[in-house]
């Protein structure tokens, strides 16, 4: 009996392991960052890609991983010519416990960003492992949704054995030294009042030349970006604290608390108070 894969995935979430695979070409641009409420395992095949997430610019090369937590923002641009890349998409639950317990920082892996590159000789066994993967996709029997699962607990374990975890963001470089600054001045400071002007005055660039390279390299304006990051900050703290959420907004950086339910609702798609039970 066939089953409708379709409907594993959606924009707000997924009931299971969900695999796609695509090549990029160098005249490829994402509409746009995004993040979503479920984990992202990304792997690029064949070819390299810059990676914007968590305040950081990253570039990654054929049998490196790239792992998103849920609600991260991250944007990716393809500079290198084709680019063969597979994202996995998960839940927490669907890492058994004992691979759990392996991982390191066991359970706290899945709290930050991490890379871990594949040696050279192990990457024909990672690809083929994850062509497996994809083939289940197109299979889409009983049978895939249980395959996938043990397939997925292979894959981890193969990377546990033979990659090697970076530690960020220290061991990786960019040359985009300025729009990195520029993202971690914006969220340093979220809950001062500040403007474009001011992020270009602490990186050395002026407004204008500030808001053509940030938009170029991170998918999104230096305002958006701002906002973005207040959100993220406001979402943390009222599932962490028990402050009043009008506090909790101003501490972020918003002055209205009326523009802050409706900016929070348009992004989460429930109000602070609805998210915070």
């Amino acid at each position: 009996m066939a089953n409708d894969r379709t409907k594993r995935i959606s924009k707000d979430a997924i009931n299971g392991i969900y695999v796609e695979s695509d090549v990029r070409d160098a005249g490829f641009f994402m509409p746009s960052p995004h993040c979503h409420p479920y984990f992202e395992l990304f792997y690029i095949e064949n070819g390299a890609c810059r990676f914007f997430i968590e305040n950081n610019m990253y570039e990654l090369k054929s049998g490196d991983f790239l792992f998103i937590p849920p609600q991260v923002f991250h944007y990716t641009r393809y500079l290198y010519g084709n680019c063969k890349k597979t994202s996995l998409f998960f839940r927490s639950g669907d890492v058994d416990g004992r691979v759990k317990e392996l991982l390191p920082q066991g359970s706290g892996f899945f709290a930050n960003v991490r890379v871990f590159e594949t040696p050279e000789t192990h990457i024909p066994q990672i690809n083929d492992l994850i062509l497996r993967m994809l083939n289940e996709e197109k299979i889409a029997d009983a049978q895939t949704e249980v395959a996938l699962h043990v397939l997925f607990q292979e894959l981890f374990l193969l990377c546990l054995r033979e990659c090697t975890f970076l530690e960020l963001p220290t061991e990786i470089h960019t040359t985009d030294r300025q729009i990195v600054r520029a993202a971690q001045f914006i969220s340093e400071r979220y809950g001062e009042r500040i403007a474009t002007a001011d992020v270009a005055a602490a990186v050395g660039y002026s407004p204008n030349y500030l808001t053509h390279k940030f938009k170029e390299a991170v998918g999104t304006g230096v305002h958006e970006y701002l906002a973005f990051i207040r959100l993220q900050k406001a979402a943390r703290e009222l599932v962490s604290t028990k402050d009043k959420i009008t506090d909790i907004a101003l501490r972020c950086g918003f002055s209205d608390s009326n523009y802050f339910k409706d900016a929070f609702k348009k992004k989460y798609g429930v109000t602070p108070r609805e998210y915070r039970k």
